[in-house]
């Protein structure tokens, strides 16, 4: 860590707001870490790393979150987490996330701060600092954009699977498009499914442990649903994926909120917004780590599926039968 030079803002209401979300950016006491050479408050922070990732990611009300769903602090980090999982997405290791902020007026003196908050939490979180971002006024919905810089020597991408390999997934799906479900309906969702949509947890420290482990030929984080993330793996590796119904890891809430099992996998394919990782291994790799992963981060990998030759994605049903997988994932102009 090094001792950060505070960059001295003029006057001005636009100032003073970023003064206060500036406050306390670092991780206290003025330390930037070893990465960063320039912090924010200057037109440009400045930052070291041998493969430096970079990602964007906008949250925009009415469509990503909506007040009535969220506190701010939830808006804002789950927003900087949502950015962080693409870093996760390459195995790249967090160096720092830039916020561009559009609000209204009357958000600058509570709204507005506390969003910043949540995302500094995120970042935090994430072993990220804030090295800066923008503001501006609108009259229209707001707008949180998160820019996250990382450090990926190595990136894990989404080619790179092999016919042979199996496909795996961290954690549980479909929590959180139960609770935009409940939302949807008038509903109060469920504790679980509910803090799975506010305080989603980026995969980052599990992708650079596999990564580094040689456990992962393609990887991407599950934003959209795995049935359509998935076949991005497919594409992208000019592969055939073939899925099983009875191995994808349904949240247990979704068999407390579901209409029945169809509707879980439904739910757990496509809900989208998870942001666990999901990835192509080679045969064993993950097998031979044994009971570290879960030892190490309390967090199961389920194996949903292989690796073929051949196109596209296919789905084995609970009967047995194969056949084209005709779910996708959110899209926002379906």
């Amino acid at each position: 860590m090094v001792q950060m030079t505070q960059i001295p803002l003029g006057e001005g209401a636009e100032f003073d707001l970023i003064r206060r979300i500036l406050n306390g950016s670092t991780g206290g006491a003025g330390l930037l870490p070893e990465s960063v050479r320039v912090g924010p408050g200057d037109d440009c922070a400045v930052v070291r790393g041998e493969g430096i990732a970079i990602s964007v990611d906008m949250s925009v009300e009415g469509v990503h979150f909506r007040r009535d769903w969220l506190e701010p602090e939830e808006i804002g980090y789950r927003a900087a987490a949502a950015a962080l999982s693409d870093l996760a997405a390459v195995a790249a290791t967090p160096i720092g996330i830039l916020v561009a902020l559009a609000a209204n007026p009357e958000d600058v003196e509570d709204v507005a701060p506390r969003i910043m908050d949540g995302a500094r939490a995120a970042a935090k979180g994430a072993k990220a600092i804030v090295l800066g971002g923008d503001i501006a006024r609108t009259a229209g919905p707001m707008i949180v954009d998160v820019v996250v810089v990382g450090n990926a020597l190595r990136p894990a991408l989404r080619r790179g699977a092999r016919p042979g390999d199996s496909i795996w997934v961290t954690g549980e799906l479909g929590a959180a498009a139960a609770a935009v479900r409940a939302w949807e309906l008038g509903r109060t969702p469920e504790p679980a499914a509910r803090l799975a949509f506010a305080l989603p947890t980026p995969r980052i420290a599990e992708a650079v442990w596999l990564a580094a482990r040689g456990a992962i030929d393609a990887l991407i984080d599950l934003s959209d649903g795995l049935a359509g993330d998935v076949g991005h793996i497919a594409a992208a590796s000019g592969v055939r994926i073939i899925l099983d119904a009875a191995a994808i890891p349904a949240h247990p809430i979704l068999h407390v909120v579901a209409r029945d099992a169809d509707d879980v996998l439904a739910l757990a394919l496509g809900g989208g917004e998870d942001y666990e990782l999901c990835f192509a291994a080679p045969p064993g790799a993950v097998e031979r780590l044994g009971d570290g992963f879960l030892n190490t981060f309390d967090l199961a990998l389920t194996c949903v599926g292989t690796v073929h030759e051949g196109s596209g994605v296919l789905l084995r049903d609970f009967n047995g039968r194969v056949s084209a997988l005709r779910q996708t994932g959110y899209s926002h102009f379906a």
